[in-house]
């Protein structure tokens, strides 16, 4: 009876508390070492994405982890855990079948954030809808528009995107003179201008440039500046052109010209 008692303790109590232990060990052991190695910097990997990879695979070590010390529990107690691994297979099947879109919607989340397709704060582009992203998870991506309406999309369903963030843009400014203004004059004040504006302007990658000539109108002579400019900065930087364009033809006594009507009264 004695020895009896013996066993049961040993196989009711103390195999379990071993194995929980020897768990907890390996278990943290395993997470020291992840985090180590994703403590050093790879290259130039995105931080966020860092983060984020690094928090599956904690997640995933830890559930490894239980999965394996609870069979090994119920081995000692005499379940045959062959048949419990097959009985998992089974309703892993299942449920697998029940929620393949969510699954495929966390993979398709794990491919953006790996291969970098977009962050939050990019301005991107999903079918026909453009804006910037504010929220990226595993299953979702919010994508907000600049007139404040937020689409979310099932990762899944983003086949083709367009990120307008991952380069530099480049702003276009065309500006209409009239026929009976100088046209060495007018190029000398654009120009001029464009020699002024690389000195003030603080979002532009390279200088602002006077292409020239870029269209003989109905109503004028259309020139064209152009800039590169940090990515999705194009549109401040147009704005900034084309105020300082009109101030200066202004200044310099240069027709913009607009079309007129006519009326004829005739009595």
């Amino acid at each position: 009876m004695v020895i009896k008692y013996e066993y049961l303790l040993k196989r009711d109590v103390l195999a379990p508390l071993i194995i929980s232990l020897g768990g907890l060990i390996v278990y943290l052991i395993g997470d020291k070492l992840i985090r180590r190695v994703f403590h050093i910097r790879i290259g130039k990997m995105d931080e966020r994405k860092r983060k984020t990879i690094k928090s599956i695979t904690l997640n995933l070590w830890k559930y490894f982890v239980i999965v394996v010390c609870a069979l090994m529990i119920l081995g000692e107690f005499g379940l045959d855990t062959k048949t419990i691994i097959a009985s998992f297979g089974l309703a892993g099947a299942v449920l697998g079948f029940a929620v393949q879109d969510t699954l495929k919607d966390i993979m398709s989340g794990l491919f953006i954030i790996i291969e970098d397709q977009y962050r939050v704060g990019d301005t991107i582009t999903v079918d026909s809808f453009k804006g910037e992203v504010v929220a990226l998870g595993l299953k979702t991506t919010k994508i907000k528009a600049y007139t404040g309406e937020i689409k979310i999309v099932s990762n899944r369903l983003i086949s083709t995107v367009i990120n307008h963030s991952l380069t530099a843009s480049m702003a276009i400014v065309d500006v209409e003179v009239s026929y009976e203004d100088d046209i060495q004059k007018v190029e000398n004040v654009l120009q001029n201008l464009c020699d002024r504006l690389n000195k003030e302007l603080t979002l532009t990658k390279d200088n602002v440039n006077l292409l020239g000539v870029e269209e003989i109108g109905s109503n004028g002579v259309v020139f064209r500046l152009a800039a590169l400019t940090k990515a999705m900065k194009h549109y401040e930087v147009q704005r900034k052109i084309r105020r300082e364009i009109i101030l200066e033809l202004e200044k310099n006594n240069i027709t913009i010209p607009y079309t007129q009507v006519v009326i004829h009264n005739e009595r």
